[in-house]
């Protein structure tokens, strides 16, 4: 399953690593790619191992807003 969320506050390089590390962490996550400019992230993801809920939570404890 491919979810797409909309993340604010992210402005760098660091920010997309931070996001991108944050969600590869998460068993069920098979790929995750980030785009900077429109802070949109878009994760592939296992919806039996992985609820979008967790995915939201990984990105916010890194210290950014997901918008629903």
């Amino acid at each position: 399953m491919k979810t797409t969320l909309d993340v604010k506050g992210m402005t760098c390089g660091h920010c997309k690593m931070s996001v991108e590390g944050a969600l590869n962490e998460l068993v069920g996550v098979s790929g995750v790619e980030v785009d900077l400019a429109t802070g949109k992230v878009e994760v592939s993801y296992d919806e039996s191992k992985v609820t979008l809920e967790q995915l939201q939570e990984a990105v916010e404890d890194q210290g950014y807003d997901v918008v629903a």
